[in-house]
């Protein structure tokens, strides 16, 4: 398997992200970006809106890339930095995740 790119995930971050945030009737006042806090201080996500949100991701990650990763962890619960604060720390702890099984 390829690896899919930064940008491609990034992508289907923000699109699960965005698709809760419809579902909930959230408005934002700001584009969602790499940089937007999902969970944790200034969050756009509560721990309900974080289950679904590592639900989502993984599911579609498996379905579009073929591909298993696993953001309910231990490892991704005990990290120092959240890899669910934001849109790019989760991409980043989800590449980590591609490459090892790659």
């Amino acid at each position: 398997m390829t690896q899919p790119s930064r940008e491609a995930i990034q992508t289907l971050v923000t699109q699960c992200l965005q698709e809760i945030l419809n579902q909930r009737g959230t408005e934002l006042s700001a584009p969602l970006t790499a940089d937007t806090p999902m969970f944790g201080t200034g969050g756009l996500l509560d721990s309900i809106g974080i289950v679904t949100m590592i639900v989502d991701v993984e599911q579609t990650i498996a379905a579009e890339f073929n591909a298993t990763v696993s953001l309910a962890d231990d490892r991704a619960m005990s990290q120092r930095n959240s890899p669910y604060r934001s849109i790019s720390a989760l991409t980043d702890y989800i590449l980590g995740q591609l490459s090892e099984g790659a």
